[in-house]
């Protein structure tokens, strides 16, 4: 699994809300279409349905969240789908967002430093 990670200048909980907040996903994952929550367990989405570029697939996810980490697997289209996880740790004021992909047939591991700060840029829009 290939794992980078970035600091942003936000509290962790800022954070896990806007990573588990699925009507945000399209605001800072690049390529990606759309994000339809399937199922929703305890009060967060455990099934969504992506459209990311010319790939469909659905994610199956899991929450940790006294340690602020979430973890996602692949359902349906698991050939485009990819399995991962984002932890979020406290460093004071600010956050390190560890963000880990297993690089697949539609996906590279040239994609995550790029997404991550992706998301670091959204967490800086965030009022």
């Amino acid at each position: 699994m290939e794992t980078v990670s970035v600091l942003v200048s936000r509290d962790v909980d800022a954070c896990w809300r806007v990573f588990t907040d699925v009507a945000l996903l399209t605001s800072w994952v690049p390529g990606l279409r759309s994000a339809e929550i399937l199922t929703v367990e305890r009060g967060l989405p455990a099934e969504i349905h992506f459209e990311y570029g010319a790939l469909a697939y659905t994610l199956v996810y899991s929450y940790d969240r006294p340690n602020r980490e979430v973890r996602w697997q692949p359902k349906l289209g698991k050939q485009a789908g990819v399995t991962g996880f984002a932890r979020f740790v406290s460093e004071g004021a600010e956050t390190r967002v560890v963000y880990g992909l297993e690089p697949g047939a539609s996906r590279s591991a040239e994609e995550l430093q790029p997404l991550v700060e992706s998301f670091a840029r959204r967490m800086y829009a965030e009022p």
